[in-house]
């Protein structure tokens, strides 16, 4: 059978699920097999996307296809890439905090993170001001609008970052390959196909595989509960910091994040389960980004994370996720970041909010105020989706 090999991927894929070393009850598992389907549905679609002489961008991860600790404010695209060939990139500036172009050498593996051979946000390219813009990626020398792929380049990676889902919107972008443009594709084979339900079976194992061991090598080698200085984001881009962590609470406690407002153009606190993605961000407040939080007189932001509801602002739910992964990301940054820039962690009973936190009452909101928030997301999300 053609489908013979992805069908035994996925029968493969789904022992790697069910025995991941983090699995401690049904939900655990219910949530794997959740995780499974949306990387078969990414794998099949990356595996159909791998274009390198006709390309095109495709969306790299959404709501149903996570992983990697997906950000709920970005938009992620990549296009597969030649390092001899030339690629024109050619859009429409949005509205969003960031927009960011970054090149890497390959993909990610269970063994690996890929080099980032080329990393920019958009102060590097000329915009017109329609907010058109042409970058040129390719093997000749640099210069205005064009960017030197370096030997070994394969995949060009484009973020689109929101820092107010209900202001900004999304631009446009679109790619070609100079030499190829205007002509069309042979026609598919057999052959064709046979591989690509190869590819895309190993496309699923190593997405899987790949971002199980990825906290090992990034998070759980620190205390839990706790969060480390801003840095330079492992293998990512050059004006983005990360501050990251792992929790466990029980349902009685509360940790406070408390983090100085920078002046970054992006600020966002997230959460993610013990399968490294991203916890429901649409239908709960798992995340917030400096301009969806509420900041306290002093400067600060204090996020409490807690099971149980405190009727504050900045509550991020744990969506009964008594373990998980935690991340501040910054992005757009003109200056590196040290220590005091970064969050202090501290674990609290429940019960003990209003006293630690100095300015409880002022953080204080309503039953209909939290509804009416979960309603702008969900609202937000299913638009900026659709464009």
């Amino acid at each position: 059978m053609l489908t013979q090999p992805f069908a035994d991927a996925v029968s493969e894929a789904e022992e790697v699920i069910r025995h991941a070393k983090h699995i401690r009850d049904e939900q655990d598992l219910i949530e794997g097999y959740d995780y499974l389907a949306g990387s078969i549905q990414a794998s099949l679609m990356l595996a159909w996307a791998y274009e390198r002489d006709f390309p095109y961008f495709v969306q790299s991860t959404g709501p149903h296809t996570k992983m990697g600790l997906d950000n709920p404010d970005a938009l992620y695209f990549h296009s597969y890439i030649r390092d001899d060939a030339e690629y024109v990139v050619t859009g429409k500036r949005g509205s969003t905090a960031d927009l960011s172009f970054q090149v890497l050498n390959g993909d990610y593996s269970p063994v690996d993170v890929p080099d980032s051979l080329a990393a920019f946000d958009d102060r590097r390219i000329d915009i017109d001001d329609n907010g058109d813009f042409e970058v040129r990626f390719g093997p000749g020398p640099a210069g205005p609008n064009y960017f030197t792929l370096a030997p070994g380049s394969a995949m060009l990676v484009v973020r689109e970052v929101y820092s107010d889902w209900d202001a900004e919107r999304r631009g446009l972008i679109r790619i070609r390959r100079e030499d190829t443009s205007g002509t069309a594709p042979p026609p598919r084979t057999m052959d064709l196909l046979t591989k690509r339900y190869g590819v895309a079976g190993k496309i699923l194992l190593s997405r899987l595989r790949t971002f199980l061991a990825f906290p090992e090598w990034f998070y759980l080698n620190q205390p839990v509960n706790t969060m480390n200085d801003p840095r330079s984001t492992p293998g990512g881009l050059a004006t983005q910091f990360s501050s990251a962590g792992h929790f466990e609470l029980s349902e009685d406690q509360a940790m406070i994040v408390t983090v100085p407002q920078s002046e970054a153009p992006y600020q966002g606190f997230q959460l993610g389960s013990p399968w490294y993605v991203s916890t429901d961000y649409i239908n709960h407040q798992t995340s917030l980004t400096a301009e969806q939080a509420r900041t306290d007189p002093d400067g600060k932001i204090r996020f409490v994370i807690t099971e149980r509801d405190p009727g504050l602002a900045n509550w991020i739910e744990l969506t009964g996720h008594q373990r998980g992964y935690m991340q501040i990301r910054w992005q757009r940054l003109s200056r590196d970041l040290g220590p005091d820039d970064g969050p202090e962690v501290e674990i609290v009973g429940f019960d003990e909010l209003p006293q630690r936190l100095p300015h409880h009452e002022r953080s204080r909101v309503t039953p209909q105020e939290w509804r009416e928030r979960i309603a702008a997301r969900q609202a937000a999300v299913h638009y900026r989706m659709l464009g």
